[in-house]
């Protein structure tokens, strides 16, 4: 039996024990999905806490500490390599080092596939003699346990070829073998020891490789998923490298689906939530679409085989957990939101270059998502979650829109039935909305940020109303009718700038402000990356490059600040001078819409807008061009090598593109 994902334990963030869940903001995450390598920035596995080398969310190793003539070696540096690789530096002092200085060092390069290279050197004018031991354990606990405080005790190890092997009672077994094998191996203390003799200026390396009995397949990097020559440059150097750590991160977590081996999609985020597909999934793929379509394909394909079936009121829903929805609302349903997201992530993958058998495989799935929306919309009144006590949420109203108007264009295009009366519902609800949503006042009305049952309407803004600037991208190189007409945009524009909203390093999920306001709330006040890039999108889209601009420098200041590995969120607090961003203990990181994220706001400042059925593709850059120049290259429109450069002033160039597309403005 091949495991092909982590166990899920939420939708949101795992159930876990008074305290919360393991913090991770110290750690570093190497993934290759999969596979999955926790640790400290010092390099040992201590056996504490999520530290661990993981497979297919079952820990293979939790301890793996190294001592160098008798000493543990000093920490000096851990970094990420990449997304899968970390390296950690070390030196060692022993009495006979010569002065002050150390002689020996050490340096570690753990991958997430459980390899690790282990290499020591002597700097010193005479030969060196000392022994190397390592000591190894797990408990080959699940991830769940693990995170809600019940994991196992370390299980006894037997001697197995040049290393160890553990067993658990599930049958379930972790090996560790090395290269050299050891002198000594000693199954109680679980530790392998070897003699080591360097000369001046000599180095000698150990490999350890973990593997399970029951090895899980990877995902299979299939050609064509995303391109291997991605790449961006501009005069401000850290759009490069945001890019490069973005892609890398999609790439790290793809995953296989429970149904076809197509089916590969991002996990929604290390180490939580790598559960089956879902929203973030589709949200991940439609910002990534720049890089291709492949990826679109196969996740559309995965999150298809869940989608619910026959009649009823459920018909053609996709199913999704419940998500915290902050202080003044009750959980949301993530599964409305993939639900809504699902034909217009298709829609959107068709202009960029879907091939047509693709397009002729999916099709069905998202009319079965738009028939359902159809009937939600029956009753006159604004898309709610499920029950009669559901909240209506603006944003929700924003996905509902934007479903119905690129399903009408993705079914006329098709020559399938439904398109008119799907533009009549998205006009209805454009006009309910302005009418029921729309709270006025001296300083310019603002969107409720809800509406409950009842009809009272929630005033507290937060970063979701960046969803309703979100219109989507139609035929020609268009983008489609939102739910503002430009006054209440522009509004909206001044609201997700004001510093209630914009810390500074994004966009809080609730005022600075409002009650109930928490700096670490995930959704009560938190930065939430994907939302901060969808408010520079539609800023962006909506004319607003000005402040589009401001919330992008803040986006890249802090992804600096994370390596440029950005999480799915942090803390909301006021960027102060000389301040850093706060990191979140329990974010994901890497996470599907915070690595697409990067992807989305590089590419959008070239504003590439194709339609790669019609032969055209425009560009709409940003004319202020907020970070000078930029060229991206390696990017795929209409199935081939796209690239685009911006000059300073805000004009764009196409440097290489499909034979048959044709320039547009």
């Amino acid at each position: 039996m091949a495991l092909t994902a982590f166990p899920p334990v939420r939708g949101d963030l795992p159930r876990a024990p008074v305290g919360g869940p393991p913090p991770l903001h110290r750690l570093l995450l190497c993934v290759a999905l999969p596979h999955l390598a926790v640790s400290a920035d010092h390099g040992q596995l201590t056996g504490t806490g999520i530290e661990g080398c993981y497979q297919a969310g079952r820990r293979m190793l939790s301890r793996c500490r190294l001592r160098v003539a008798d000493r543990e070696p000093v920490a000096l540096q851990g970094r990420m390599e990449s997304a899968g690789r970390a390296h950690f530096l070390a030196v060692v002092r022993t009495p006979t080092d010569a002065g002050p200085d150390p002689e020996l060092s050490v340096e570690r390069l753990r991958d997430a596939d459980g390899t690790e290279r282990i290499t020591v050197h002597n700097a010193s004018r005479g030969v060196r003699r000392f022994p190397v031991e390592i000591a190894l354990g797990t408990d080959l606990s699940d991830l769940p346990a693990i995170a809600a405080g019940r994991a196992g005790p370390e299980l006894p190890a037997t001697v197995h070829g040049g290393g160890l092997r553990w067993t658990a009672d599930d049958g379930a077994g972790a090996v560790v073998t090395a290269e050299p094998p050891p002198h000594e191996a000693l199954a109680a203390p679980g530790l392998l020891r070897w003699a080591f003799e360097l000369r001046p200026g000599g180095s000698r390396t150990v490999e350890l490789r973990v593997r399970a009995d029951r090895p899980a397949r990877a995902p299979g990097r299939s050609p064509g998923l995303l391109p291997a020559g991605a790449a961006a440059e501009g005069d401000d150097h850290r759009v490069g490298r945001l890019f490069a750590a973005s892609v890398d991160d999609l790439r790290a977590l793809l995953q296989r689906g429970p149904g076809s081996p197509a089916d590969i999609y991002p996990a929604a985020g290390v180490p939580w939530r790598c559960g089956p597909p879902a929203a973030e999934a589709l949200w991940a793929v439609r910002m990534a679409l720049p890089l291709g379509t492949g990826l679109a394909a196969a996740t559309l394909r995965a999150v298809s085989r869940g989608q619910v079936r026959g009649r009823g009121a459920d018909a053609g829903r996709i199913p999704g957990p419940l998500r915290d929805a902050g202080p003044h609302l009750p959980p949301s349903c993530t599964g409305i939101e993939a639900t809504l997201a699902f034909p217009a992530v298709l829609a959107e993958a068709r202009l960029w270059g879907l091939p047509e058998q693709d397009l002729e495989e999916l099709l069905p799935a998202a009319e079965r998502c738009l028939r359902w929306l159809r009937t939600a919309l029956g009753g006159g009144e604004p898309l709610g979650e499920p029950g009669p006590e559901g909240p209506r949420r603006a944003a929700t109203q924003a996905h509902a829109h934007r479903a119905a108007l690129l399903g009408a264009e993705l079914l006329a295009a098709c020559g399938r039935p439904g398109a008119d009366d799907l533009r009549a519902d998205a006009e209805a609800l454009r006009e309910r909305f302005l009418r029921t949503f729309w709270i006025d006042d001296p300083s310019g009305g603002r969107p409720a940020v809800a509406r409950t049952a009842d009809g009272r309407l929630l005033p507290f803004p937060g970063a979701d109303l960046a969803h309703l600037l979100d219109t989507g991208l139609t035929t020609g190189g268009g983008r489609a009718q939102g739910l503002l007409d430009a006054p209440r945009r522009a509004r909206v524009a001044e609201l997700l700038t004001s510093p209630a909203l914009d810390s500074g390093w994004g966009l809080r999920g609730l005022g600075g402000r409002d009650p109930g306001h928490n700096p670490f709330g995930h959704r009560a006040g938190a930065v939430r990356v994907h939302e901060t890039a969808v408010a520079v999108a539609g800023l962006a889209a909506a004319g607003h490059g000005t402040e589009a601009g401001l919330l992008l420098r803040g986006l890249l200041d802090a992804a600096e600040a994370f390596g440029y590995r950005l999480p799915e969120m942090y803390a909301g607090r006021r960027r102060a001078e000389g301040g850093m961003p706060v990191p979140h203990p329990a974010a994901c990181r890497p996470a599907a819409v915070a690595a697409a994220a990067g992807v989305h706001v590089v590419a959008g400042l070239a504003g590439i807008k194709p339609d790669a059925p019609g032969g055209l593709v425009a560009l709409c850059p940003l004319r202020e061009a907020p970070l000078g120049a930029v060229r991206i290259t390696g990017l795929r429109v209409a199935g081939e090598p796209f690239a685009v450069r911006v000059g300073r002033t805000g004009m764009g160039v196409v440097e290489e593109a499909a034979a048959r597309l044709q320039l547009g403005v």
